[in-house]
């Protein structure tokens, strides 16, 4: 590679030796035939080296793919090229009256990579991002094209498969009807008295909901609440109505954040965090988030909460949300209605990585999975005793990739965890 290539935050650093952008499909299918090791960027969103094919390794974009959404209005589905980001998808999906259940808080992540590492949004009842594919394709490492549909066994490791299968060129989406959402924001709601039962409560209050905290005091600084318009307007008794508009982290100014105020709009332009036409940050941070059983959410709240003095030096902020349970068997949600704690950290490795290994031990006794994008430094023993479907993804990996064209360091560490 002429030149540096880094991720989002620039906190890694690529070492591979060629970065191919390929223009078309055939040309994608001769360069992975003709490669050891193959690896696929992304938006680059990700903040560890999942993407990174090694020394010897292609690092290979989609970006100059042609970026095609072909939406099917009578069956309700989308069939989206691998290289598309959810803020293009969502606009061209809109347009024809159609929506997705859910969006993550960023809309400038690619779809593709998105399902492949288990992002989500919130939500008691909306499942993570990859829960409405019903295909994948892939160009597995012959360079011939693998089509795997929901209602293959395999099915269950072909979405979020960490890139480990082949390049994911076109995934097709169930789509329901347009809907239209309005946010509510509330300030200061007390970790004192949020039992378990108060805690499912305030996050059903609304069609997604998310707790932000830096950690400096128990409880949650924002409580930002998605409603659909087609559906009840909440009472919210627990938190003080927001006054002003508010950024997730404190301090920052909210011109790039969705509409509030109760404002409705459509639904691509309320659930993420953050507007398409701005991007959010500078990638002046580094992110972790973990994934547990919703029935340990309150143990989970407290064993942060005696992290304080630990966490809230390095942290920007700290964002708790719900996702509903899935069946994509390396899913961080995979069989169990989920809790997620994420962390926005400051942009300082050395700092922050101490304080992650805190937090992991904190939440090991409650079966915290990691968010496969994020920071993490849990070793490959303990992620295999946290999914249990792990020994089928091994399987299908050699099925599919028998040579390890797909499978870099940080694969090989994940499959061998089993």
């Amino acid at each position: 590679m002429n030149g540096t290539v880094t991720n989002w935050a620039g906190n890694i650093t690529y070492a591979a030796k060629e970065l191919h952008r390929p223009g078309s499909l055939d040309a994608l299918r001769a360069l992975v035939a003709g490669s050891d090791r193959v690896r696929v960027l992304g938006s680059g969103h990700s903040f560890n080296a999942i993407a990174e094919p090694g020394a010897e390794g292609v690092l290979l974009s989609l970006a100059d793919l042609p970026a095609q959404v072909d939406v099917d209005t009578v069956a309700r589905t989308v069939r989206v090229g691998g290289g598309v980001r959810y803020a293009e998808l969502a606009r061209r999906v809109h347009a024809h009256g159609l929506a997705l259940p859910n969006m993550a808080s960023l809309p400038h992540i690619s779809v593709a990579g998105s399902v492949a590492t288990g992002t989500h949004g919130s939500g008691v009842l909306n499942g993570p991002l990859a829960a409405p594919v019903r295909e994948v394709e892939l160009v597995t490492a012959d360079g011939s094209t693998v089509r795997i549909g929901r209602d293959e066994e395999r099915f269950g490791g072909a979405v979020t498969s960490l890139g480990a299968l082949g390049v994911v060129t076109a995934l097709t989406l169930d789509l329901e009807p347009a809907y239209e959402v309005e946010q509510h924001l509330f300030t200061e709601l007390p970790l004192e008295g949020l039992d378990s039962g108060v805690f499912e409560t305030v996050m059903a209050t609304a069609y997604s909901v998310s707790l932000f905290t830096d950690w400096r005091a128990p409880g949650f600084r924002q409580v930002w609440l998605k409603r659909r318009t087609d559906q009840p307007l909440p009472a919210f008794p627990w938190a003080a109505p927001a006054t002003e508009k508010l950024h997730p982290v404190p301090g920052m100014p909210a011109v790039n954040c969705t509409e509030q105020f109760g404002v409705a709009g459509p639904w691509h332009e309320r659930l993420p965090h953050f507007r398409a036409e701005f991007t959010p940050s500078s990638g002046e941070e580094l992110q972790s988030e973990y994934l547990l059983p919703r029935g340990h959410a309150v143990e989970m709240l407290h064993a942060l909460d005696a992290l304080r003095d630990t966490v809230a030096p390095v942290l920007q902020t700290c964002e708790v949300r719900t996702v509903a349970a899935d069946d994509q068997w390396l899913s961080p949600s995979y069989g169990r209605d989920t809790v997620a704690a994420h962390f926005t950290w400051v942009a300082d490795t050395r700092a922050v990585l101490p304080v992650v290994r805190r937090v992991e031990e904190a939440l090991a006794p409650l079966s915290a999975r990691p968010h496969w994008g994020k920071v993490f430094t849990l070793p490959a023993s303990a992620l295999g005793a946290l999914y249990p479907r792990l020994d089928d993804f091994r399987s299908l990996a050699r099925e599919l990739d028998p040579r390890g064209t797909f499978a870099n360091a940080f694969v090989r560490d994940v499959l061998a965890g089993a």
